[in-house]
């Protein structure tokens, strides 16, 4: 089994070639991306700032926060005209109505971001989920690329995936890639409602949350769980090798399911690298049988893969929007 090919972080300036101008938007636990992206694929600005939280109307201050955004883009680069906007958020996500359905951890529900998006910019606006357009980033112009049957995992605040198929995305209705939600242990309880969800075990967050319940020890997040476990930290290991430990688990279903030829792996968690990469690899080599080995491979985009996924998808309808009036030509 690969491991682990090495990661090269960011895409080249003119990585997204030459196209509309557009806006994109990520939307994510803890921080928004955006990104103003001109005809000639150049990111001019890239931005982030905290995701502002507000129960159960932080759907009204995410689209309040990146119509801010828009704005400050404007004044800064007149010379830039956006003609479409994408913005992908995280949770259960209705692509066809543009709805955001759910979001555990963000507290929304059926909330029209797309409808409200496009209100206030003023432009079209592309709606997806933020881990399947980092998946479309890393297909199209990272890791991915060059495999039919592939997944593209993010391990962050949270735990999702897209999933490639004969080299199609597959949305399962929106529902597809939510490997967070699988349960994988007996507990602790997640944010969903279930119990011992993947993502209440091994995403970053969890595992900092995990530490300090066992240890009694605060932690700013899981790299600093890990640079206790090598130090010899008890807690911290044991902590550490669970994670893996399930994230084994839930790959080796994957696989047995999917057969992907290889696994992408993003998010805070793969910077990692070879303290992630070589033990997970060893742990589901350890519960496969017959099945394929795929390649354990870590994401090449990096950490901006969600904003140029928004960025391609907006591309996409403003290319569709440029092709309407030629069809009601014919």
């Amino acid at each position: 089994m690969n491991a682990h090919a090495p990661a090269d972080h960011g895409v080249a300036a003119d990585g997204l070639g030459a196209g509309d101008a557009v806006l994109a938007f990520d939307v994510g636990g803890t921080d928004l991306k955006a990104a103003l992206v001109d005809a000639d694929g150049r990111i001019v600005e890239l931005t982030r700032r905290p995701t502002p939280l507000a129960g159960d109307r932080t759907g009204e201050a995410v689209v309040a926060a990146t119509a801010e955004v828009a704005a400050e883009f404007h004044r800064a680069h007149p010379g830039v005209v956006p003609v479409a906007a994408g913005l992908v958020v995280p949770g259960h996500v209705d692509e066809e109505t543009g709805v955001g359905v759910f979001s555990e951890n963000l507290g929304w529900r059926d909330f029209p971001f797309r409808d409200r998006a496009t209100a206030a910019f003023g432009i079209p606006v592309a709606f997806s989920h933020d881990v399947r357009a980092a998946g479309e980033a890393e297909y199209r112009l990272g890791a991915a690329a060059g495999f039919r049957d592939v997944v593209v995992m993010a391990i962050g605040t949270g735990i999702a995936g897209a999933i490639f198929i004969d080299g199609t995305l597959f949305t399962g209705g929106g529902m597809a890639g939510e490997m967070g939600h699988s349960r994988v242990a007996d507990g602790p309880d997640c944010a969903c409602g279930g119990r011992g969800c993947l993502e209440a075990v091994a995403s970053a967050a969890a595992i900092a949350r995990r530490y300090t319940a066992l240890s009694g020890v605060p932690v700013a997040g899981a790299k600093e769980v890990l640079a206790r476990a090598r130090t010899g930290d008890p807690a911290a290991q044991r902590i550490w090798d669970s994670a893996l430990d399930a994230l084994a688990l839930d790959l080796s279903h994957t696989v047995a399911l999917l057969a992907p030829e290889a696994v992408v792996i993003g998010g805070g968690l793969a910077q990692a690298g070879d303290e992630l990469f070589a033990p997970l690899a060893q742990r589901l080599d350890g519960i496969l049988t017959f099945q394929r080995r795929p390649a354990l491979i870590a994401a090449r985009i990096g950490e901006d893969a969600g904003v140029i996924g928004a960025a391609l998808r907006a591309r996409e309808v403003a290319a569709a929007q440029a092709a309407e009036p030629a069809r009601a030509v014919r």
